[in-house]
């Protein structure tokens, strides 16, 4: 696993082509104080149309508790994106620049029998090709509740698919004409 490219700058983070495929994270979320309040693992599994990421998490807490979140993502210009899921209110949006992404919207937070709306501003960076670390900012009212901070790594398979997909992404956005791989995957 390279860390970095040529003249060691990072990778370049693509959505598209960072989640085509599985991958698997890590997570936590702690409080204002520090306290570590819940854990959990999430399996995601993502596919890209050439216009849309449909990402769907599946999280496991620690308590016992199961959620499923489903991204659909679309990539604008100049490093744009935008996205829409369960719990999101309106749109999330983002950019990237280089390896890092800032990706930020506003979030129905179940707790208990109510429901509070808070703001998630992530911040993701990509390391070498496999590993995305994200950390996020909880707030409301613009005052910090805590910082989610989850590790994603692709699976050996995730990695080749989104390559794949990355190259692909990359030719569309150039105008280069499709491979006749990727002529035969559309038919």
């Amino acid at each position: 696993m390279g860390t970095t490219q040529e003249g060691g700058a990072p990778p370049p983070l693509r959505l598209e082509a960072f989640f085509a495929g599985r991958a698997r994270a890590w997570g936590l979320f702690q409080d204002r104080f520090g306290q570590v309040r819940r854990q959990f693992e999430v399996e995601a599994e993502g596919r890209w149309d050439g216009e849309t990421l449909v990402l769907v998490e599946d999280f496991a807490y620690d308590d016992g508790a199961r959620e499923r979140r489903t991204w659909r993502i679309q990539a604008g210009d100049a490093g744009r994106y935008r996205g829409r899921a369960e719990g999101v209110i309106g749109e999330a949006a983002g950019r990237i620049d280089g390896n890092a992404l800032s990706w930020s919207y506003d979030f129905a937070l179940p707790l208990g029998r109510k429901t509070l709306k808070v703001r998630f501003d992530d911040r993701m960076f990509l390391r070498g090709e496999d590993i995305l670390i994200c950390l996020a900012k909880v707030t409301k009212f613009g005052i910090r509740l805590g910082d989610v901070i989850m590790v994603f790594q692709k699976s050996a398979q995730g990695a080749r698919q989104g390559a794949h997909q990355g190259a692909q992404a990359d030719r569309r956005s150039s105008g280069a004409a499709p491979s006749l791989a990727e002529a035969a995957e559309v038919s």
